[in-house]
């Protein structure tokens, strides 16, 4: 269980298929301090996703009244579908003593970072860290992309075109993690916020995140 000392923050963001949706619901199936922040999407669902548990599926025409009416406090187009971050939700958690985790991507968290150095004052308080989640080669991340969207050839192609460009914005984040076993990225992200709660300081080998990154460049 992370120690608890003040209410945060957390983003997880990796290219398509490298793990950070699955992390995200380990990380707060397994401690209760934490609630996920649900976007809004327009894609349709997956097969056994839920609406209001994974995303809240809705029409474009739906998501663009929430856009106008200034709801949320990201949104960004991710290949053909829209996601955003509604801010009500988020503010709610935040007022229980709940730490939030976003599964949202790097068009996101630039979003959220602006907003978190503006003077919006029920949000500034809230300390903001971010992760990005990277896989441990190019083999991983396609078996992980085929098997999820197996028969989808186009779309598995479509993803995998856009990793370069996921993977060039790694050094705006805090950390950088590997996913090559689930459960080791994941006790590694809960020590990292474990540390950080204690008031301690996280540091990273800069010269072996980098190395990495080089490898996974196609």
């Amino acid at each position: 269980m992370v120690a608890k000392r003040r209410v945060m923050m957390f983003v997880l963001s990796s290219p398509s298929g490298a793990g950070k949706t699955t992390l995200t619901k380990k990380l707060a199936i397994n401690n209760t301090n934490f609630a996920i922040s649900i976007s809004h999407t327009t894609r349709e669902p997956r097969p056994n996703e839920i609406n209001g548990k994974d995303y809240y599926f809705v029409s474009k025409k739906k998501f663009d009244s929430l856009i106008n009416s200034n709801n949320f406090f990201e949104h960004a187009k991710i290949f053909d579908n829209y996601y955003g971050t509604l801010k009500e939700p988020v503010l709610k958690i935040l007022s229980l003593g709940k730490d939030v985790l976003f599964d949202i991507d790097w068009q996101g968290t630039q979003q959220l970072k602006k907003i978190k150095n503006s003077s919006l004052q029920d949000w500034i308080q809230f300390p903001l860290v971010t992760f990005f989640i990277i896989p441990p080669n190019i083999q991983v991340l396609k078996n992980r992309l085929f098997n999820r969207h197996k028969g989808q050839e186009k779309l598995i192609e479509q993803r995998m075109n856009k990793f370069n460009e996921e993977m060039s914005h790694w050094k705006e984040y805090d950390y950088v993690l590997v996913n090559d076993d689930l459960d080791d990225c994941y006790n590694h992200i809960l020590a990292i916020i474990d540390d950080i709660k204690r008031g301690e300081t996280v540091s990273q080998n800069l010269k072996e995140i980098k190395k990495k990154i080089n490898e996974l460049f196609q």
